[in-house]
């Protein structure tokens, strides 16, 4: 998560090429597009859709996905740009993922569905196994 152009820095020096962020800033995507970097701000509205992709967005963050949900992302995703990516990130997890493709969505932010404090590298594994499998399974189903 960058919200600095100073952290944009350290992440391009660090040898980081994507850029992702809870919020739209001009500054942030500028300075990361200077670097060369694939930028995700976050987004919650239509107006805030349009501004982000317009200060040179490569791809938009609905946060919190759950509060919009498939059918409000589905709405905002229908006056973007028709090549526009966009993810859901913040409450989504397994589950979810038919209803959100068939809206439109083509990334996932996932947290604590894959990693929760004290997981084992075993349990995180086979959460991460049983989440691609239900990724897979809602593609196949015509979640587009």
């Amino acid at each position: 998560t960058v919200l600095t152009q100073a952290e944009v820095a350290a992440v391009a020096d660090a040898g980081g090429r994507l850029l992702v962020a809870p919020n739209t800033d001009a500054g942030v995507l500028r300075a990361a597009a200077r670097r060369g970097m694939v930028t995700m701000p976050g987004v919650f509205s239509p107006s805030e859709a349009l501004l982000a992709l317009r200060a040179g967005a490569s791809a938009l963050k609905f946060f919190p996905a759950s509060v919009l949900g498939p059918r409000g992302i589905g709405a905002i995703r229908a006056v973007l740009p028709p090549d526009c990516v966009i993810g859901a990130v913040g409450g989504v997890g397994v589950a979810d993922f038919a209803p959100y493709l068939r809206a439109g969505v083509r990334a996932f932010g996932l947290g604590t569905s894959l990693y929760m404090p004290g997981s084992t590298a075993g349990e995180v594994g086979a959460r991460a196994r049983e989440t691609v499998a239900a990724y897979d399974a809602a593609l196949a189903a015509g979640g587009n």
